[in-house]
């Protein structure tokens, strides 16, 4: 079995991240964290959350787990001690993003974890060109599905008119406006967990 791993508390949001990243892992099972905020939304809530997932001890007989947070945390760690396969949603999005070199950004509702983002984002095969961030509070644009698709499509029409062929939905809890915003996008949409899924289904071919 694989598991995702979701660090924010939110089952709701595990749920529908793995019915999104099923067709590609028909074995997945889902682990929502106990504790802690149900979204991340600045570097100390994300640091937490890098130390829960690197404690995580998956339940026998799994052969990888996915880090499904945007900013993969605790990802690294969690590799080394499990010495098997561990994706994070934020890297394979970014390796996705960047393919053939190709110019990318990234749509989110977190400013605070912009710094962190764009650390995660830089340094792979194509050119990133930053955060394009929602206004407004992001737990209630998130209780919005209306203005969350709003907000995050006007993101994109901004990151697009700065040259990003590509845009990256930058968050797990974001997995499902990725999905209904992907028709009227004007550049294609890089949806964090499919991206890891078939990652992870191609590390374990």
């Amino acid at each position: 079995m694989i598991l995702l791993a979701n660090p924010n508390t939110n089952a709701a949001t595990t749920a529908a991240m793995c019915a999104i990243a099923r067709p590609w892992l028909a074995d997945l099972h889902g682990w929502t964290a106990t504790e802690g905020p149900s979204v991340i939304l600045d570097p100390d809530q994300l640091d937490r959350a890098a130390d829960r997932i690197a404690a995580l001890e998956p339940p026998p007989g799994c052969r990888g787990v996915i880090v499904a947070a945007f900013g993969d945390p605790g990802a690294a760690r969690l590799a080394l001690r499990l010495g098997r396969p561990v994706v994070g949603i934020g890297a394979a999005a970014a390796r996705a993003a960047g393919h053939g070199g190709r110019a990318f950004a990234v749509a989110t509702t977190t400013p605070a974890l912009t710094a962190r983002i764009d650390r995660l984002m830089q340094g792979g095969p194509g050119r990133y060109l930053g955060c394009h961030v929602t206004p407004g509070a992001p737990e209630a644009l998130m209780a919005d599905p209306a203005a969350l698709d709003r907000a995050l499509l006007a993101a994109i029409h901004r990151a697009a008119l700065e040259g990003a062929r590509a845009v990256i939905i930058g968050g797990g809890p974001l997995a499902q406006a990725a999905l209904r915003l992907q028709p009227h996008s004007p550049v294609p949409l890089i949806q964090p967990v499919p991206e890891a899924a078939r990652a992870m289904a191609a590390l374990l071919a």
